[in-house]
């Protein structure tokens, strides 16, 4: 059998990009891939706005927990997106790295936060056609 490909998405807070698209992820890639998300300076909590607009496409991260970025991570992981951490993230040969440029949604209002939320969908997609 085949590992899993491990995907790890990154971006600052872990609060909002990060965490919508690991939520897209897990729930588009129906447990065949593995799914991680970090923050280079974690917040305390979701963004409420992130939450309520996975809400609307029937994905729930209320529940979710910012985490810190480690170095373990990134070395289990094949691929690592980064959003916005600069170079935070440390580098290991071998692994796939993709910078998604993306605004971040700290602050904004819903309508902003969806339309980052939809971009977030669409590449998510993209890349599970990619690695599956």
């Amino acid at each position: 059998m085949t590992k899993k490909p491990t995907i790890l998405f990154v971006c600052v807070h872990n609060a909002g990009r990060s965490q919508m698209a690991a939520g897209f992820m897990e729930h588009l890639g129906k447990g065949r891939v593995e799914v991680l998300s970090a923050g280079s300076a974690p917040k305390e909590s979701i963004n409420p706005v992130a939450v309520a607009a996975m809400l609307e496409k029937g994905i729930d991260i209320a529940n979710r927990k910012p985490k810190v970025l480690t170095n373990e991570s990134v070395q289990a992981s094949d691929v690592v997106i980064t959003m916005g951490c600069g170079d935070a993230c440390p580098f290991y040969p071998g692994k796939r790295y993709e910078d998604w440029q993306l605004e971040d949604p700290a602050g904004q209002d819903i309508e902003f936060v969806r339309r980052v939320r939809d971009e977030i969908e669409g590449r998510v997609k993209d890349l599970l056609n990619e690695i599956l």
